[in-house]
């Protein structure tokens, strides 16, 4: 079975890929083997964007003799990517979705086998959200256990740990209250980006930045890049939830319907709260019924009240935040990377 990977010329690619395979090699645990089997198929062909955000900043960061060499920060990048494929998992769990970027993901792989077993409907459906629990957990200790083993002096592994330990619980504090803003009404915008800041920003931006300091010996900048991270992660999950309305899916992978039809509480809809067009906004907000007609509705009306432009605004402003507090720390071609490719939709409508 022919499975997608991470481009094996590229050194954090390689590192994931040898790490999911000594996995797969580890013994005749037929079951264990399909959960990791699922993990390579659905991470092959991801953007490896924590990886690259840790490695492009020690890079820029570790001058002439950093404390700990290149191959320490590559393993400790890789285990970044297994953190990230243990929270997808759970999250599609968490979120009842068998696809991911077009593709099954875990869940979707093992509720797919269990039909083609015989399954009933929700049986295969259980049994797709059991592996992709167990698939989260087991890629979760995998990621812990490459940093402890990354081969860092002992100190600077445990600074790394307790790093990953914190972020786990900011990003599990983010996750639940993402469920939890989901039970209605829509928080305030406040709130929304406390949230996003928490489920988002922590793991995807601050922690690799984080690392990468730690890495190359720079604690006096732990402060600025923690600033930093927050700004570059509120403005990417202002710029998905922009892509998740209003974004074409041939071009961003993902669906721009899911998210009015499950009502989620995005800032775009916190703003709209409250407006001329809350009334009839929010009869199509939720409804998993939804047509186009109703969908297309919506938009017009996200955008007629004023919130998608305020949401273009803020994403805007934190990009800016961000640019400025890269050029001061010695990261700005690496911000200027990320803000150029944190939306779709803004800079091609």
């Amino acid at each position: 079975m022919q499975h997608p990977s991470h481009d094996t010329g590229d050194p954090v690619g390689r590192v994931v890929e040898d790490a999911v395979g000594r996995l797969l090699a580890a013994g005749d645990r037929p079951d264990d083997t399909r959960l990791w089997e699922s993990v390579r198929a659905t991470s092959g062909g991801g953007k490896l964007l924590r990886p690259r955000i840790l490695i492009d900043a020690y890079d820029a960061l570790a001058g002439a003799a950093p404390p700990e060499p290149r191959d320490v920060a590559v393993r400790v990048a890789a285990a970044l990517e297994l953190l990230h494929q243990a929270f997808l998992a759970h999250d599609d769990v968490i979120d009842g979705d068998e696809t991911r970027r077009g593709r099954p993901n875990v869940v979707g792989l093992h509720a797919a086998r269990a039909r083609e077993r015989g399954a009933g409907a929700d049986r295969a459906r259980g049994y797709g959200a059991a592996a992709g629990i167990l698939a989260g957990d087991l890629a979760l200790v995998a990621a812990v256990r490459a940093v402890a083993l990354c081969g860092a002096a002992p100190a600077t592994a445990e600074r790394l740990l307790d790093a990953v330990d914190e972020t786990l619980h900011l990003t599990a504090d983010g996750e639940l209250a993402d469920v939890r803003l989901s039970l209605g009404p829509c928080a305030d915008l406040d709130e929304v980006l406390r949230t996003a800041e928490r489920k988002t920003a922590a793991y995807s931006f601050q922690l690799p930045l984080r690392a990468a300091v730690v890495l190359a010996g720079r604690d006096d900048l732990e402060p600025g890049v923690l600033r930093l991270g927050r700004a570059l992660g509120l403005a990417f999950q202002l710029r998905d939830d922009l892509d998740g309305v209003f974004g074409d899916p041939e071009v961003t992978g993902k669906s721009n319907a899911s998210d009015l039809r499950e009502g989620k509480c995005t800032a775009l809809v916190a703003l709209a709260r409250g407006t001329w067009a809350w009334g009839e906004l929010d009869a199509v907000l939720g409804d998993r019924d939804a047509r186009e007609p109703e969908l297309r509705r919506a938009r017009e009306l996200l955008a007629a009240c004023g919130a998608r432009a305020a949401v273009e605004t803020l994403a805007a402003d934190l990009e800016a935040e961000a640019l400025a507090l890269g050029r001061d720390l010695g990261l700005g071609v690496l911000v200027e990377r990320l803000a150029g490719t944190a939306s779709h939709v803004t800079r091609a409508a």
